[in-house]
């Protein structure tokens, strides 16, 4: 329940599109692997942090990867030598929203569309960590279980076992994906219940904020989230006072200060939550 005094708080990893804060902010950060390949020195971490692999820019952009598995496993062995402290990296996983799948348009975001099945998209998502583990033994990818239903994450669940040998119930971490956009939901929940119940309970959220950790945050090893630079970007928010009177920037999309702040105010939200009795 989330309610609940007793359980451990989930590791908040904190997304930026500025891989430098890696060698500036001693806590722990969420960096894509878009944003870091593209520097010649890559910053030293000054604390523990992990690889998001870029998927969804990929299918959303493509509807497919353009970087093949043995070009993501130079770089983050590149990643994990040069900058440090690496957690994990995620595999080149396939995410099964709608919009990935059918393509199409949301807002000004096109999607090239993948046209294919969830199914195809979990059995490519599998397939793509076994080949990754099996190439690069020595690199921490964790597996991430996809799907659209609760029945559907399920079945990728067997499908680690059937495909690759995989018993997801002894993996350190398992990342769950394709909840991003229900993260705060009945839904939401109900999947990582469903986890919870067939002895998959190591799981990391993929953009889980406020309303996520609130209400699921007792269900999660670890989190992540980029959702403080779209608060400030698409609300339109004014930059902080300190920013103003500086004059950095008109907002604060790209601020490290704004970050730190939400950050603050996020885990405070969800410290209160777990106090707070049960209904």
């Amino acid at each position: 329940m989330a309610g609940d005094t007793t359980s451990t708080p989930p590791l908040f990893l904190l997304g930026t599109h500025q891989p430098g804060w890696l060698a500036r902010v001693g806590l722990p950060l969420f960096v894509a692997d878009p944003r870091l390949r593209v520097y010649k020195t890559l910053p030293r971490a000054a604390a523990p942090w992990a690889l998001d692999s870029g998927g969804f820019s990929e299918l959303q952009k493509y509807g497919r990867w353009t970087v093949t598995p043995r070009q993501y496993i130079a770089r983050v062995r590149r990643y994990r030598d040069e900058v440090g402290r690496l957690l994990w990296a995620a595999p080149q996983d396939w995410m099964c929203e709608a919009d990935v799948i059918n393509g199409g348009r949301v807002g000004p975001v096109v999607f090239a569309g993948t046209g294919l099945s969830v199914g195809e998209h979990q059995r490519r998502t599998v397939l793509n960590y076994a080949q990754l583990r099996d190439l690069a033994p020595d690199l921490p990818f964790i597996p991430v279980v996809q799907g659209d239903t609760v029945d559907d994450y399920l079945r990728c669940v067997d499908l680690y076992w059937s495909l690759a040998g995989l018993d997801l119930t002894t993996a350190p971490l398992v990342g769950v994906g394709s909840v991003c956009r229900r993260q705060g939901t009945a839904e939401a929940g109900r999947i990582l219940a469903a986890l919870h119940t067939c002895g998959v309970r190591r799981l990391h959220g993929f953009g889980f904020k406020t309303l996520g950790l609130i209400a699921h945050g007792h269900l999660l090893t670890s989190a992540d989230s980029l959702a403080w630079s779209d608060t400030a970007r698409k609300l339109r928010r004014p930059a902080l006072p300190e920013c103003v009177r500086a004059g950095r920037h008109r907002n604060c999309a790209n601020c490290l200060n704004y970050a730190l702040r939400w950050r603050a105010e996020l885990l405070a939200a969800a410290r209160t939550a777990r106090h707070q009795p049960a209904a």
